[in-house]
């Protein structure tokens, strides 16, 4: 029976009991992104720390989930290490089915163990166990291990953390499923400052699907708009690395620290490259028929007498340009050995990527030496950076440690933040200009999927500040109201409002679905509340100065224009938050 209330479970680590909390509010913030905020405002303390033990780590998910396809994500939310306020991670695998079939809408963790733990959470049990023998080894060891520790079908899921998120490195993620994430803004962190090695929510219940006509025709009708377009050639073909060679043309990748953007020696690591040389196989989130995460392998050599360990290694469009493009490095074998060691460190490959890249032209300009990375640094010097990785997600020195917190905190110590690639956090791959940058460097998430400012810029010719910024909150709107049904972004052109509208009203959520633009606006405000609580202050936000200086195939960046943009997105933000004005 569909039901009109949240059932969440509360953990709490001190005590290592749980209960079920059932709230109200489905009609007004729907799931995912939505019920995220309204966990973080009910449970966090903005006033507090992001490592202070009460604060929450929240995962929720969506009212259509498990019941349409691509509705695959959970979204996570917590007190960022990175910027000590409000943030949204979000991540696919096994994790929101899981959820579902355990019963729940949202999971949220409190409280500090005096152990190393795991959370094992299902539909009739919780259980908390010291995992102590866990601490210290890398994610794809702990993945292991957890599954024979904890059996389970294929509705398990296993989030577990590195090194780096054991030690509190503020670019740490959470692994999920080995091929998915939850990347960007530290979550990681926040559960090594809990002592919380892994999460593991076994789905071993089930839930009744509605047995009307009219469901079960719009399901294979979506199935059909999913399976039947271009989405599938575009993501289970090639995939997103599709964008490295498209980008390149267009003189909007990111390379070499952004001081070019095209360059022809990126040929070599296109997503083509990619397919025809290393791709194994391919791989899909839990109740997704598209199938867009591409495996590739890499080997490497233990014996002088040619013996080889061959590992697999998920490849996408934005850790080829974190350690590809940026860093200079131009073989698709040495592109993934390099995502392959961030992942084993359990380190945001695209935060980890674009550090490194910053380190380099800082060696370059005699800021940095070995003294402080250890290994030489050089663009294009794969095996350097291989090591690099390693020592970042050990935090293997006070230089590594401070880069773990952030590019921008790396250099306000040693200097060269004028080159340092940081919009609001290291930036996504696409150097498409003005419209993007002030996307990702005020958006909530810092996320180049906040907005299409990406698109906006390739498409748009024009210098229109009103119809720019009108852009940036529209599809934000747009984009808060799918990640709070928690859909895949990829199917944004497939989920309209209309399409959403219908499949909220097969399953039962008749009000919701009449109101989508009211509670899609209520969502988009809350979130942007949550994160002013935290004190954010959008004019504190910095855009260095190298993205000033970047030259696209629409021409130079126009520094006039983008201060302008800048200013209006801000008014935009506050305005959305309601706080008009900087205090």
């Amino acid at each position: 029976m569909i039901r009109d209330f949240f059932r969440v479970l509360i953990v709490d680590l001190v005590t290592g009991r749980g209960a079920v909390a059932i709230l109200e509010g489905r009609d007004t913030v729907a799931g995912g992104s939505g019920l995220a905020a309204f966990l973080f405002n009910k449970y966090s303390h903005p006033d507090r720390p992001w490592n202070d033990p009460d604060q929450p780590l929240i995962f929720a998910i969506g009212p259509l989930t498990g019941y349409f396809p691509l509705m695959s994500k959970t979204v996570c939310a917590f007190k960022s290490p990175y910027h000590d306020q409000y943030a949204e991670s979000h991540g696919g695998g096994r994790s929101a089915l899981s959820l579902r079939f355990a019963d729940l809408d949202a999971l949220v963790i409190t409280g500090k163990a005096t152990k190393p733990s795991c959370v094992n959470v299902g539909s009739r049990h919780l259980e908390i166990r010291d995992v102590s023998y866990l601490w210290g080894k890398d994610v794809f060891e702990t993945g292991k291990m957890l599954r024979g520790l904890f059996k389970g079908a294929g509705h398990r899921s296993n989030l577990r953390i590195g090194p780096a998120g054991e030690k509190g490195i503020a670019i740490a993620g959470i692994n999920v499923d080995t091929y998915r994430h939850f990347g960007r803004l530290g979550c990681g962190a926040v559960m090594g400052s809990k002592n919380l090695k892994a999460i593991v929510i076994n789905g071993d219940a089930v839930f009744p699907l509605p047995d009307s006509k009219d469901y079960s025709k719009l399901f294979q009708e979506v199935y059909a708009k999913l399976t039947d377009t271009d989405m599938m050639s575009k993501y289970h073909d090639i995939g997103t690395p599709i964008n490295m060679a498209l980008l390149n043309e267009l003189k909007m990748l990111p390379i070499r620290n952004l001081q070019r953007t095209s360059d022809p020696v990126i040929s070599n690591i296109t997503g083509e490259q990619f397919a025809e040389n290393t791709l194994l196989r391919n791989s899909a989130c839990a109740g997704c028929p598209v199938g867009c995460i591409h495996i590739g392998f890499v080997r490497e050599r233990f014996q002088k007498e040619h013996r080889y360990l061959y590992r697999q290694v998920s490849y996408d469009h934005e850790p080829i340009f974190a350690v590809g493009s940026m860093l200079s490095v131009d073989n698709s074998f040495a592109v993934l050995a390099i995502i392959d060691i961030a992942e084993k460190m359990g380190l945001d490959v695209m935060s980890a990527g674009v550090a490194l890249a910053w380190a380099t032209e800082a060696t370059e300009k005699g800021i940095l030496s070995e003294k402080e990375t250890i290994v030489p640094l050089s663009f294009g010097y794969s095996e350097g950076y291989k090591k690099a990785m390693e020592f970042l997600g050990e935090g293997s020195n006070e230089f590594y440690r401070l880069l773990g917190q952030g590019t921008l905190k790396a250099a306000e110590h040693f200097g060269g933040k004028d080159y340092a690639c940081v919009l609001g956090q290291e930036m996504a791959g696409y150097a498409t200009g003005e419209v993007f940058f002030t996307s990702q460097a005020l958006g909530l998430r810092h996320s180049h999927l906040d907005s299409g400012g990406y698109a906006y810029d390739q498409k748009e010719k024009g210098q229109d500040l009103t119809k720019a910024v009108d852009f940036l909150v529209k599809d934000e709107q747009g984009r808060v109201l799918l990640t709070s049904m928690v859909a895949c972004l990829f199917a944004r052109n497939v989920y309209t409002d209309e399409l959403l509208a219908k499949c909220l009203k097969t399953i039962g959520f008749g009000t919701l679905a009449d109101n989508l633009g009211t509670v899609s606006r209520n969502i988009q405000q809350l979130r942007w509340q949550s994160r002013f609580a935290c004190g954010f202050r959008p004019e504190d936000i910095t855009i260095p100065r190298r993205f000033y200086e970047i030259e696209t195939l629409k021409g130079p960046v126009d520094p006039a224009f983008f201060d302008l943009l800048i200013q209006e997105y801000v008014k935009a933000i506050r305005q959305l938050a309601g706080t008009d004005k900087a205090e």
